[in-house]
């Protein structure tokens, strides 16, 4: 596994991201070996939001590192906030909303803390662009965090670029990365500016949902496997490695609870697409050839 800066200021983190959604799902003896798993593969990177797991994930994530406390130098955690939602966890949010006031993303930044067990946050981000967001009162709560030491980078997640350089033209440091969905069965991004935009500011993004939510695609299966086994991959392999051959640099955060796939995705990392095969699979997705 090959780790890579995700930005020239921003940190290093592993070219394959652990992502934690999906972990209260499983036993505390599950999400152990999860972890350690992804460490022996060189995933380094865990990916968090304060929402997921009905606002428990990040507090079963924090209640290993308790278990495991020498695990926390071998990595690196990214978490989310920006979105509430009704639950008996926050029983005075009565409609599903995005909070990006100053206020919210301090106490949220902190409370992310507690439930990690940790003392810093490696990357925070805005988990989406909110309609009433003011971006000088977002860039003070960054700053506030930044120079109290809990959080060493920042971000956005599902931001526009026009959202990208607005609230970026706010900060005196970079934002690192803007996590957005994109696999080959969701390639909008190719072509709506926002890997042009990681591209023109060294954010290199990360990609949620990089193999479609395990969505088939319309394609003969005898094309997709072929071709993988022509690479000696398997087809989730073929599927990152082909966004890894994208120069935006795209960091994929895989979502599973099964370690064998971690295993598999971490090899990822070594396909190299010939630039042919990469045009062909994305006519796979288009239906058609490049004009």
């Amino acid at each position: 596994m090959t780790s890579h800066p995700i930005h020239p200021d921003g940190p290093t983190l592993s070219r394959i991201i652990a992502g934690a959604w999906r972990w209260h799902s499983v036993s505390a003896e599950q999400v152990d070996r999860l972890i350690q798993t992804s460490l022996d593969e060189g995933i380094t990177s865990f990916d968090h939001a304060d929402i997921y797991g009905d606002h428990g994930n990040e507090a079963i994530f924090g209640q290993s590192l308790k278990r495991n406390p020498s695990l926390r130098s071998r990595m690196q955690l990214i978490t989310k906030c920006g979105i509430k939602f009704p639950s008996p966890h926050r029983p005075a949010t009565w409609i599903k909303h995005y909070d990006t006031s100053k206020e919210h993303i301090q106490w949220s930044a902190e409370n992310s803390l507690k439930m990690l067990g940790t003392d810093h946050i490696d990357v925070l981000l805005i988990h989406r662009p909110d309609p009433l967001m003011h971006p000088a009162e977002m860039a003070e709560a960054f700053l506030r965090l930044r120079k109290e030491g809990k959080v060493l980078h920042f971000g956005v997640s599902n931001f526009t670029p026009t959202q990208f350089r607005m609230f970026q033209s706010y900060l005196d440091f970079p934002l690192i990365t803007n996590q957005i969905e994109i696999s080959l069965n969701r390639i909008d991004s190719l072509f709506n500016g926002d890997l042009d935009t990681a591209i023109e500011f060294k954010a290199s993004p990360m990609a949620w949902s990089p193999l479609g939510g395990g969505k088939p695609l319309m394609v003969d299966e005898r094309e997709v496997f072929g071709k993988a086994a022509r690479y000696n991959a398997s087809y989730t392999q073929l599927a990152l490695a082909w966004l890894m051959k994208h120069p935006a640099f795209i960091f994929p955060i895989i979502g599973t609870t099964k370690p064998e796939r971690i295993k598999e995705a971490a090899w990822s990392t070594q396909v190299n697409l010939d630039r042919q095969d990469w045009f062909e699979m994305l006519k796979w997705v288009m239906g058609k050839e490049m004009p």
